[in-house]
């Protein structure tokens, strides 16, 4: 296939560039600064509203990964504005270039989160299940519903809802990595608040089997089918690392330190379950936590 990747800056996307080359596909990138005149990168630039329409010609599959880092920075009112436009505009963008073109891609991937299910204690959820509410909520919403004019035109159109990526270059586990090899690690809250992860590797093979699975369209859910608490996360990263895990954060110095982003990223609980890549016969490299801890951080 002839593929398109946006955000191939960040951990998923520059994995997922050299991870489909190796795989045979022909890629390109769709990037901020204009490309060189033999490049096959395409430019675009969300905050003008431009895309250069005559490169986007010709996709057989468009991956779109692009938005701002959500835990870049606290979340002022300016922040999450950024945040959520970031997202939305580019995505709004993108899927109506598409639209407009003689030969529209196949398929359109579009990043979305587990944060589209709120704050849901330990309810199992699956792609049929209501939005949540909350800030991350309504954002996951508009995310989705951005893609609406590729879906209305007839373009395969797939929604990513990815857990927590658990990727030592990036993310929340790398951010966790020194403080716990230091042995200074511990529950967050009550620790009793579900995490649904995945690592990068069963990204990247979520996206290639969606691109091949024609009758495959909406919602997915990319996470392990074996989400964990926090306090099971944390004792299993801690026997990983052959460290204690014995200093907890309570729930008001994580709000005193974040703000509202504590609730959002660290103490609210999603138990999310991949019915649909499970159905359909996805086969997890690494379903179970402790060995994608040893994987990723071998």
């Amino acid at each position: 296939m002839n593929v398109l990747i946006s955000g191939s800056s960040g951990t998923i996307g520059s994995a997922l560039h050299a991870y489909l080359k190796n795989q045979g596909h022909d890629t390109a990138r769709l990037i901020r600064t204009p490309p060189s005149p033999n490049s096959n990168d395409v430019y675009w630039n969300a905050d003008e509203q431009a895309i250069d329409c005559e490169k986007l010609e010709g996709f057989d599959a468009v991956i779109h990964l692009a938005g701002r880092n959500i835990a870049a920075s606290r979340w002022t009112d300016k922040a999450k504005r950024e945040i959520r436009d970031s997202r939305v505009h580019g995505t709004k963008l993108l899927s109506e270039s598409l639209t407009a073109l003689n030969y529209p891609p196949r398929v359109l991937l579009s990043a979305s989160a587990t944060g589209y299910y709120g704050d849901r204690g330990d309810e199992r959820l699956t792609e049929s299940s209501s939005q949540g509410t909350g800030f991350l909520a309504e954002v996951a919403k508009d995310w989705e519903e951005a893609t609406s004019a590729a879906r209305d035109k007839g373009i395969r159109t797939i929604n990513l809802r990815l857990g927590v990526v658990l990727d030592p270059k990036g993310g929340a586990l790398q951010k966790m990595l020194l403080p716990f090899r230091l042995g200074l690690g511990g529950i967050l809250g009550n620790g009793h608040q579900y995490w649904s992860w995945i690592t990068t590797d069963d990204v990247l093979g979520i996206i290639s089997y969606c691109m091949e699975a024609e009758n495959l369209e909406g919602p997915v859910n990319c996470v392990s089918p074996e989400p964990v608490t926090n306090c099971e996360f944390t004792k299993t990263l801690a026997d990983v690392l052959s460290r204690p895990a014995f200093l907890p954060a309570p729930a008001f110095a994580l709000r005193l330190a974040m703000g509202e982003m504590a609730d959002a990223l660290l103490l609210s609980s999603t138990r999310v379950y991949p019915e649909r890549l499970v159905e359909g016969g996805y086969r997890f490299q690494y379903p179970e936590l402790e060995d994608a801890l040893r994987h990723v951080l071998e």
